[in-house]
């Protein structure tokens, strides 16, 4: 009989039904836990998981991007921000300080930059300036070479190309002015609440392919959610077509990783001495903590690693164009210049080494017309979420939502043009695919961004660790 009461005695135990005798209990779970614990294993839609992410991004790929983002020819970004909001007139502007921007004086910029001459060789510059000119008068002068009409006449085609997935600024605008991103970083400002639920709730509303039946979760717009409208909205959500699908869990991405770095550099302390920015443990949980979130913060995490992959993949895809020996990042530096070159492609390459990219030919793969609908579809609904910026009432998150609604738009472009980009001269202007300055500066500045995100997460994940 003993020995039989001491076999189920041994069998509660290792069961863990029964107590030690010291009345010890399993440890709660930690805040880490809350937030990270789904935020492993492999992404949908993918063959990557998170894990191998956050050590190509955090040991091999950050610390290099940051150094060429801090560099002139990226810390510059030329931007209006005084276009009106084209959807709706009641903007109420952010009059905190910290909602502001300060542009840039005129001789605070490097010539080389200010001159747009930064895309080729010295050999190249003139057609490229003659060109830029001529497209500034906005029709093509007979009086110019043959070569240089050919050269409007293609970027013209190219600016109002089916491949563009924003509506971007002129910048030749007289409101369009040069922004030093490293003075103007993107942190916590205090602009929240109803203007800028509503800036989301357009984005996710009218521009996710949703139909209005279908409730999101956490909206924080709507009342009366429950589980059941959460389970019917990913039902809905798994149901769509991949594309469709993946715009969604880009958008979300974005989402997220912007709401990382405002919980990364947040306001701590407003004295008149100083404003101390640090990481907010509170404003990052009531974000992603699973519990508080109702578990919708997790996947908004995964979704921001499926965001970094994407364009981690348009990096690796476009390596051709910056590899071409006429390329230059033009400030006028001629040693600077080239030593950021080398920089760059050492970035790329390493990117190009990635063993885990995702697989965009997945995307509109089917019936050729049906899949030109859908593509097209993709295109314009992003493309009025870029529109969308210029109705954001603070500056400064204005100024971040645009270019990195460009830099995500840029990366779609690129993932679209395969064929352009392989079918390159490898020297002189490339008609067919062409990145503007804009767009470079927007591409790698977004991608600096989400990259930034996956570093801060591995910093909440140490800060949370001990705490309950």
């Amino acid at each position: 009989m003993g020995r039989r009461w001491g076999f189920l005695i041994g069998f509660l135990v290792a069961a863990g039904l029964l107590g030690s005798g010291h009345g010890e209990q399993q440890p709660p779970e930690t805040a880490a836990q809350r937030c990270f614990c789904q935020v492993s294993g492999y992404l949908d839609d993918c063959t990557c998981d998170v894990e191998t992410i956050d050590k190509f991004n955090n040991y091999r790929l950050f610390p290099r991007l940051q150094k060429l983002l801090e560099s002139d020819y990226f810390r510059y970004y030329k931007v209006n921000l005084k276009r009106p909001c084209p959807f709706w007139n009641d903007i109420s502007q952010c009059g905190r300080r910290d909602c502001a921007v300060k542009p840039c004086h005129s001789d605070e910029v490097p010539d080389g930059i200010k001159s747009a001459s930064y895309k080729y060789s010295e050999e190249a510059n003139s057609l490229i300036e003659e060109c830029e000119q001529a497209e500034r008068l906005g029709a093509v002068d007979e009086s110019l070479s043959e070569e240089t009409q050919k050269a409007v006449l293609q970027w013209t085609k190219h600016d109002d190309s089916s491949d563009n997935f924003c509506e971007v600024d002129d910048i030749q605008s007289p409101d369009a002015e040069y922004v030093d991103l490293l003075l103007n970083p993107e942190r916590y400002t205090g602009y929240k609440g109803p203007d800028a639920w509503k800036i989301w709730n357009v984005i996710y509303e009218e521009n996710c392919f949703k139909p209005q039946t279908i409730k999101r979760p956490l909206n924080p717009l709507a009342s009366g959610q429950g589980k059941s409208e959460e389970n019917t909205f990913y039902s809905w959500l798994e149901g769509l077509c991949v594309e469709k699908r993946a715009f969604y869990r880009l958008i979300s991405g974005l989402h997220a990783s912007i709401n990382v770095h405002l919980s990364a550099r947040y306001l701590l302390q407003d004295t008149w001495l100083e404003k101390k920015w640090g990481h907010n443990i509170t404003e990052f949980q009531q974000r992603f903590d699973g519990i508080l979130t109702e578990g919708e913060g997790p996947r908004r995490l995964k979704n921001l690693y499926f965001l970094y992959l994407i364009e981690l993949r348009a990096l690796s895809k476009v390596v051709p164009f910056f590899e071409r020996p006429d390329f230059q990042l033009f400030t006028g530096n001629k040693d600077q210049d080239a030593e950021n070159k080398m920089l760059l492609l050492e970035i790329l390459h390493e990117i190009k080494s990635f063993p885990l990219h995702f697989d965009e030919n997945s995307f509109f793969a089917g019936n050729k017309k049906e899949a030109n609908k859908l593509k097209e579809d993709f295109r314009l609904h992003f493309r009025n979420i870029s529109r969308i910026m210029d109705c954001v009432g603070c500056l400064k998150c204005r100024l971040w939502g645009k270019l990195q609604t460009q830099g995500l738009g840029t990366a779609l472009k690129i993932l679209f043009s395969e064929k352009l980009i392989a079918n390159m001269p490898e020297s002189g202007p490339s008609y067919e695919f062409h990145l503007t300055r804009q767009e470079i500066v927007s591409l790698f500045n977004a991608f600096g961004r989400i990259s930034t995100s996956v570093k801060e997460l591995e910093n909440f994940r140490n800060l949370l660790q001990n705490i309950h």
